[in-house]
Order: structure tokens, then C-alpha cells, then sequence
């Protein structure tokens, strides 16, 4: 995946490289992952990088009880949008690896990649990651690494990434709740935000 990961790095930089101006959060689009129903009464958007161990943090331990309580219970839309950190250019081919799987399977890629996190820390070759995702995505490798190339997978991730900045994300994980940016992704904090939004 050398030549694909450095067009998505491109990308990435493209995005790095914006200005983060605090502005409106993108809409909500049919190009975008969510968990939960699509006419919940709040929607709860998370702007990630698969190679963010904050984020990893908050997927293995705070993930599981907010699904169970707010997006189980039919209250919450989740969605969930890219925004790659360093090492950008394997954070971006991570997020093509996810959005090229089969869509009911977007979330297992996202878990499996978030949990194996401790796979790049290891040092060394990096493709057990990556195919971990891949074969969490439904989808042959053949068919990953040819959705990868197209540009309607690098619009969309770029997209995300310029519609995080214009939101002014400056860092992953951010959460906003029914378009409003809340402190930090504790359970805490999160529930309160969503609580709120339902009364």
C-alpha cells in the first residue's frame, strides 16, 4: 500500500496543514459512518484518528457504556469522522482501510484497528495492523486496495478532514453534541451534553 498511503498522506497534510478556525460543524451527509438510528434526537459527532491513542482510549473504555446507554436505547446518532494524526500517512490509509469496507462493517474496522493500536507502537513492520482491518472489512484486499485509489474515497476523507478544521478541531478525540463542541469525551461530560439536548 506504499504508493496509496502516500496520496492519502497528501491528504492528510492538506488538512494539517488548514488553519483550525472555529466555524460550523459540517452537516451531517450520507457519506458519513454513524452508530445508532438515523432519526435519533441527538446526534453526537466524534472527530477521530486511528493512530490516536486518546482516541483508542475512548473507544475500548468509554464506547462501550455510552452505546449501551444513549445509541442502544435509540437517543443517539453516533458519527463518526476522521481527522488524521501523526504518523498521518498511516492514520489516513487506516481511515481508507475503514470507509472501503463493507458499510455494516465500518465499526467492526474501527474496533479492531483502535484495539490493535499497540501494533504500531511495537516498532517494526506495521501491515499486521493493517490487515487486522482488513479482514474485519467484509471485503478482499483486492477490493480494499482498489476502493482505496478511488477519488471518491479520497474526497471523502478529505472532506472530513477540512470540515473537522473548519469546525475548529484541533485535536482527536473531539465531540460535539447536536453541533456544540463539549469539554472532553469523558462519560460524564458526554452524558450531561446529551441529557441536555434531549430535554
Amino acid at each position: 500500500m506504499n504508493v496509496l498511503r502516500r496520496a492519502l498522506l497528501m491528504l492528510a497534510l492538506l488538512g494539517a496543514a488548514s488553519p483550525a478556525l472555529a466555524g460550523d460543524l459540517p452537516a451531517v451527509t450520507e457519506s458519513d459512518r454513524y452508530l445508532g438510528r438515523a432519526d435519533a434526537p441527538v446526534t453526537v459527532v466524534e472527530y477521530a484518528s486511528l493512530t490516536c491513542s486518546h482516541c483508542a482510549a475512548w473507544h475500548t473504555g468509554v464506547l462501550p457504556t455510552f452505546k449501551a446507554r444513549f445509541i442502544d436505547t435509540g437517543k443517539v446518532r453516533l458519527v463518526y469522522r476522521d481527522l488524521p494524526t501523526p504518523p498521518a500517512d498511516v492514520a489516513a490509509t487506516a481511515a481508507g482501510v475503514a470507509r472501503c469496507a463493507a458499510p455494516e462493517r465500518f465499526f467492526d474496522v474501527i474496533g479492531v484497528l483502535m484495539t490493535n493500536q499497540t501494533m504500531l507502537r511495537a516498532g517494526g513492520d506495521i501491515s499486521p495492523w493493517y490487515d487486522a482491518g482488513i479482514a474485519a472489512s467484509g471485503k478482499t484486499r483486492e477490493q480494499i486496495e482498489a476502493c482505496l485509489a478511488e477519488p471518491s474515497t479520497i474526497a471523502d476523507l478529505r472532506a472530513s478532514v477540512e470540515g473537522g478544521r473548519a469546525a475548529g478541531v484541533a485535536g482527536t478525540p473531539t465531540f460535539f453534541v447536536d453541533g456544540q463542541k463539549v469539554a472532553d469525551g469523558s462519560m460524564e461530560t458526554l452524558a450531561a451534553a446529551v441529557e441536555s439536548a434531549i430535554r
